[in-house]
């Protein structure tokens, strides 16, 4: 089943054109994964889908129907947002960040019931910060406080789960244990899930679908195997790329090419 469908979109800045004549599907149950290089448009498309920009041209549909029809509320309760950078200007506690997602299931003024505050605890288990409920976010490392993010977009009960860069500036170790966790919400919650990364390494791992952008265009939609070649992506990032077989069976590892080693590959 098909979860999202865009269809010619087109997403302006200005008179710049950031996403143009851009179209793919995300269907149910895909790890679903967009790169490209800076500049191609995978922040803007992630808000596209989020309803945070408005397209000037084109269609999104979301469960089948067209995103722009979706109340705010109840489009809360069906996606939900890990931005790249989260303020830390108030410094919420783990337990109050994390139950903070379900407001989009909370009528006006209306108080959490113990089956919110259930819902945050079990959210928090499942992200493993439980035992840093009461700990304040600006206190938090920076794999934990992503852990936290992640814990209050599962309190939302998604459906569909869109991720900006997740992983960024953490160590290989807390890549790791975000993308397994996403991994774990995608096989055992039915979760949906749509990232914007700069990984290819890690897409190449965990992603069952990528979208290869360039200059706000689709390159390239599909599986690992046929999206991360090598004569693509050095088009696409302008430089040169090698992909190789990894140790992991079936997955591409990729990584650039210094100029002084380009002659020994040719």
């Amino acid at each position: 089943m098909s979860v999202v469908t865009v269809q010619r979109l087109g997403v302006r800045y200005g008179e710049r054109a950031i996403l143009d004549e851009l179209s793919f599907a995300v269907f149910s149950g895909e790890f679903f994964v967009v790169i490209g290089p800076n500049g191609s448009g995978k922040t803007t498309l992630l808000k596209a889908l989020a309803r945070l920009v408005s397209p000037w041209r084109g269609e999104t549909t979301l469960f089948g129907k067209p995103l722009a029809a979706y109340g705010r509320r109840e489009l809360a309760r069906l996606v939900a947002v890990v931005p790249q950078q989260v303020s830390l200007d108030f410094p919420f506690t783990v337990a109050e960040t994390v139950l903070m997602g379900r407001s989009p299931h909370l009528g006006l003024l209306e108080a959490e019931k113990a089956a919110d505050y259930e819902q945050a605890e079990a959210a928090m288990r499942f992200t493993d910060v439980l035992h840093l409920a009461s700990r304040r976010l600006d206190q938090l490392s920076g794999g934990e406080r992503q852990r936290v993010i992640i814990a209050r977009a599962i309190c939302q009960q998604p459906r569909l789960l869109l991720l900006d860069e997740p992983t960024a500036s953490l160590d290989p170790a807390h890549q790791v244990q975000i993308m397994d966790l996403l991994e774990r919400l995608r096989a055992e919650n039915g979760v949906t899930v749509v990232m914007a990364s700069h990984d290819l390494n890690l897409a190449a791992i965990y992603g069952t679908t990528l979208l290869l952008l360039k200059d706000g265009t689709a390159v390239q939609v599909g599986p690992p195997r046929e999206v991360l070649t090598a004569s693509l992506l050095s088009s696409v990032y302008g430089c040169a790329m090698h992909v190789g077989d990894h140790a992991l069976p079936g997955v591409p590892l990729v990584f650039p090419v210094p100029t002084g080693c380009r002659a020994a590959l040719s």
